[in-house]
């Protein structure tokens, strides 16, 4: 008999099992080996449960799959409030750690207390309420990050801080260099937030994503009536709104020449003509661009325009890809994993030694966002306190990574092999990624955190045809 059993029998734990029933709609004991010694009738019922059913001695994970009980027990840490999909109905449960005298976890229990969440809404509407009021006085960013949570302190990552630093001080326009998930957005919001801007807007607008028939009345907004409909109004655009403050242009390099001519009048004049419109209006905006191509080999192509590359390349900042930056992977994967477990209230999670070991000698095709994807599925995955190189998926990808060589050893002749280890880490990422994604392309660029733009790119650099 567990010590939960022993807790629970006999007349007191009768009353104590009345007692937890009278004050929830259901509730539900594990013992230290996550098996089930107690639920409640309204938690049977809630789950449609046959009666004839005995669920006593069953791991709790076979009856509720969406259990974060097994969690609490593993980390002793209590889970106070949660919503919870059962039975295709949304609960507020709360989860406790059950412990001795001695601190050691026994067991752990669980509570319904809303099976209706519009009893819930008065409590969110405050929150809203407090949040708003937190902006209004600016007690809160508007835009999210700030220089500080660029994780890290390798020579490289540290003079991009120093960098970004200096260029928060100058008014002028900023063009942000890096792979594809580099951080770049991140970089151009601590920038902001470290500018005499900061207490303007942070307007930023992925130009890749938006359709063409929609990229200059998004930019440039729309007069009343300009096209079939647009609001009677008129609209205002997104450099108007960043008036004041920064407007952040990713993906700058997948912008139309027409876009183009239009942008480079912002950045000359700080002007904007409305579509539609035939009147000018000044905005005060300082812009950061961001691309993950060369943008002067496409001046050199005829495919973006010299004198806009040359206005955007007043401040050029590089961020280095993951790969070259191996040193702040321990330090950056803890920050991101205290990120995902807040913003899913999860357990607290550790990463073991041997999976810190594999994430620091891995190539990281899909730089930050693929650490951080791979993070967000050892928190799922995992099913222990520590997480494991295979709950990072270390079993799908197992090409190690090369270290960055040291100036001294690029001075004599080292570079050239440096190029070619990571040229052949990269092509073999990328053809292990296809076969675990049975060469379904998309599944392949969600799976290593890029895009499929840059998915193909990288697959013609490596003349990759599957």
């Amino acid at each position: 008999m567990t010590q939960l059993e022993t807790l629970l029998s006999g007349h007191d734990g009768d009353n104590l099992l009345a007692l937890l029933s009278s004050l929830c709609q259901g509730s539900i004991a594990i013992d230290q080996n996550c098996r089930i010694v107690w639920i409640s009738e309204q938690y049977r019922n809630f789950l449609q449960l046959p009666q004839e059913l005995c669920v006593t001695g069953e791991l709790v994970e076979d009856i509720l799959p969406s259990t974060q009980l097994n969690r609490v027990v593993q980390t002793g840490q209590p889970n106070f409030l949660d919503l919870m999909q059962i039975n295709d109905q949304w609960c507020a449960v709360t989860r406790l750690p059950l412990k001795d005298t001695d601190g050691k976890v026994f067991g752990a229990i669980g509570f319904i207390f809303y099976d209706d969440l519009d009893s819930l809404q008065p409590l969110f509407a405050k929150f809203a309420r407090l949040r708003k009021q937190l902006v209004s006085e600016n007690l809160i960013r508007s835009s999210k990050y700030a220089l500080e949570d660029l994780i890290g302190d390798s020579p490289l990552i540290t003079q991009v801080k120093r960098q970004a630093i200096r260029a928060a001080q100058l008014d002028t326009t900023i063009l942000l260099l890096g792979e594809t998930g580099t951080g770049k957005e991140l970089l151009a919001q601590g920038i902001h937030n470290a500018s005499p801007r900061r207490s303007g807007p942070f307007v930023g607008i992925n130009m890749a994503a938006l359709p063409e028939a929609l990229v200059e009345s998004e930019l440039f907004g729309s007069a009343p009536g300009a096209f079939t409909g647009a609001n009677r109004q008129g609209r205002q655009g997104k450099v108007q709104l960043a008036s004041g403050g920064t407007l952040f242009l990713d993906e700058i390099a997948d912008i139309s020449p027409a876009i183009q001519a239009k942008l480079l009048r912002i950045l000359q004049e700080r002007e904007v003509e409305a579509l539609g419109s035939n009147r000018l209006e000044k905005v005060d905006v300082r812009v950061i661009a961001a691309t993950s191509k060369d943008l002067k080999e496409l001046v050199e192509q005829n495919q973006f325009r010299a004198d806009l590359y040359y206005r955007l390349n007043v401040l050029p900042i590089k961020l280095p890809p993951l790969r070259q930056r191996l040193t702040d992977i321990p330090a950056l994967s803890q920050h991101l994993l205290n990120m995902i477990q807040q913003d899913a209230n999860l357990p607290a999670l550790q990463l073991s030694d041997s999976a810190i070991k594999w994430l620091s000698h891995y190539s990281w095709p899909g730089n930050v966002r693929e650490l951080h994807n791979r993070l967000e599925r050892a928190c799922v995955m995992a099913e222990s306190q520590q997480i494991r190189p295979i709950d990072l998926g270390a079993e799908d990808t197992i090409s190690p990574a090369p270290t960055a060589p040291s100036p001294a050893a690029e001075s004599e002749g080292f570079r050239p092999v440096l190029s070619n280890s990571l040229y052949q880490a990269e092509a073999s990422a990328l053809q292990q990624a296809l076969q675990h994604c049975q060469f379904n392309k998309t599944r392949t660029a969600e799976y290593l955190g890029i895009s499929r733009a840059t998915l193909y790119n990288r697959l013609k650099k490596h003349k990759t045809s599957n």
